[in-house]
């Protein structure tokens, strides 16, 4: 089956002129290229298809580069893939075909209609208007999952390998959460899987970063962090891997997904983040003595 993005590249590495820091950008659910053919297989309208987006996410970070950071972004839409899945979680209801017992068709996600391949945008609206072949899920997977994901790691090796450490900070936006209580919802969530995959170091500077903007930051909840930050977080070894989830509300109309007049401020406090990771002693993220060997030999 020919490739959606045949023509054009599903998404793109922005390399910096010379790595200064063992940092990687990841923003994977900030595309925003919906091929013609996945529309006229869905049931929503131009606006309801796109509620999934992490809209404008990519030009959040976009001065990374700049700053001797790659990012790697995505051009095509969370609502056709989502590489912050496993590679193989499948809903077996969307297919024409049963699914063996290779698909991992049980998982929370998968249930709650988010799998690789998603079932439904927010607000639980279903996506497709009639089920789909292996085929096109292989198409997704095998020729943009994949490669997405290689390039991904070997950014991650290429920072180790330079700086005996790496850092993945995997950029996303959520949708305002609502008051609990008297508490009012956080401007920003950070995921670090319960202490598990970074160093404490990232996650404070982080949460400092954004608290002396006057931002609301939680840990962990409701976003502890993905398939990203769970596969490549591994600080035993110096990779470490934090999600920063980042309300849209502070710079967009999350209705008309247009930028409002927050946005420049915004963007300023993510570039005032950046400089402040470019600015980390890395020493201080070094793995224990004998773990770059064994990182090494795998």
């Amino acid at each position: 089956m020919q490739s959606d993005y045949w023509d054009r590249p599903a998404f793109e590495t922005v390399r910096p002129r010379r790595l200064t820091a063992p940092l990687v950008f990841n923003s994977g659910h900030s595309g925003a290229d919906y091929p013609e053919r996945f529309l006229r297989m869905t049931r929503l309208d131009h606006l309801s298809i796109r509620q999934s987006e992490d809209a404008f996410v990519d030009e959040l970070f976009a001065r990374a580069p700049h700053l001797g950071t790659p990012l790697i972004r995505a051009h095509f839409p969370r609502a056709y893939l989502d590489i912050n899945r496993e590679p193989w979680e499948l809903d077996p209801t969307m297919f024409v075909e049963p699914l063996s017992e290779r698909f991992n068709t049980t998982s929370p996600r998968v249930a709650a209609g988010l799998g690789t391949l998603a079932r439904v945008v927010a607000e639980n609206k279903p996506i497709y208007k009639d089920r789909l072949t292996l085929d096109d899920a292989r198409m997704r997977i095998e020729g943009i999952y994949q490669p997405y994901h290689a390039t991904l790691q070997k950014l991650l090796t290429e920072a180790w390998s330079a700086y005996g450490v790496a850092v993945l900070i995997d950029c996303h936006s959520m949708p305002r959460l609502a008051r609990s209580g008297d508490r009012i919802g956080p401007d920003v969530v950070l995921g670090d899987r319960y202490g598990t995959t970074c160093s404490p170091l990232l996650a404070d500077l982080a949460e400092m970063v954004f608290t002396s903007a006057g931002l609301r930051v939680a840990r962990n909840r409701p976003y502890a962090g993905g398939f990203c930050t769970r596969t490549y977080g591994r600080p035993q070894h110096g990779v470490h891997a934090l999600q920063v989830e980042i309300s849209r509300h502070l710079y967009m109309n999350e209705v008309t997904l247009e930028k409002h007049e927050g946005f420049g401020a915004m963007k300023q406090l993510i570039e005032r983040f950046l400089i402040a990771l470019v600015g980390l002693d890395i020493a201080l993220l070094a793995p224990p003595a004998g773990a770059s060997e064994k990182l090494a030999a795998e």
